[in-house]
């Protein structure tokens, strides 16, 4: 098995391309140890001293270390906590497979809503990916959109210009009753 990595824009955060599915669909978000209970991989990479989140794509990995941890010290470990999982034949996730990632919304607002579930999906999201994350809607109230930054897009130096300059303006341009795009944390 050869596993790649590639950098992110997220100094702090590292994508691992195992060569086959981490996913069948969806994503799923692992911002501690604590969360990684439903998953055999998530937990063997958080056994990795240093790894301070995880996060799942369907064919990729995004580990996310500690400020005072260099990836020259951990990326083997990481490799073979990989490496391992998959020679193991066990299960990247038990229990419930991961969704859309979009809370869910009803109200008046619920088709400028779909609008922008579906713009999300289509424009944002796969541009994301290539960068080791993904942004989903978190709600919308009065014009404002609010979204959940996960991955490598969590704690990235450029999310905010991302997030402002081109989500916002992608939104705003489709959407009239959009004014404002603002990050929400887990």
């Amino acid at each position: 098995m050869f596993i790649q990595t590639e950098s992110t824009p997220n100094p702090a955060t590292l994508k691992f391309l195992p060569g086959q599915n981490v996913l069948e669909v969806g994503t799923a978000d692992f911002p501690s140890v604590e969360a990684a209970g439903k998953s055999p991989l998530a937990g063997r990479i958080f056994g990795v001293e240093g790894v301070t989140g995880v996060f799942f794509g369907t064919d990729f990995i995004t580990v996310t270390k500690a400020d005072d941890v260099e990836w020259d010290h951990i990326k083997p470990a990481i490799l073979g906590a990989v490496m391992e999982h998959y020679q193991s034949g066990a299960a990247v996730m038990t229990g419930e497979q991961a969704g859309s990632g979009h809370a869910e919304h009803t109200g008046e607002d619920a088709d400028i809503v779909n609008q922008i579930k579906e713009l999300l999906d289509t424009r944002v999201r796969p541009a994301v990916a290539q960068d080791g994350g993904d942004i989903t809607f978190h709600g919308f109230d009065r014009g404002v959109v609010y979204l959940h930054m996960q991955g490598a897009c969590a704690g990235c130096p450029s999310s905010t210009l991302t997030l402002k300059m081109g989500i916002e303006n992608l939104l705003r341009h489709y959407i009239p009753e959009v004014v404002e795009v603002r990050p929400v944390a887990a």
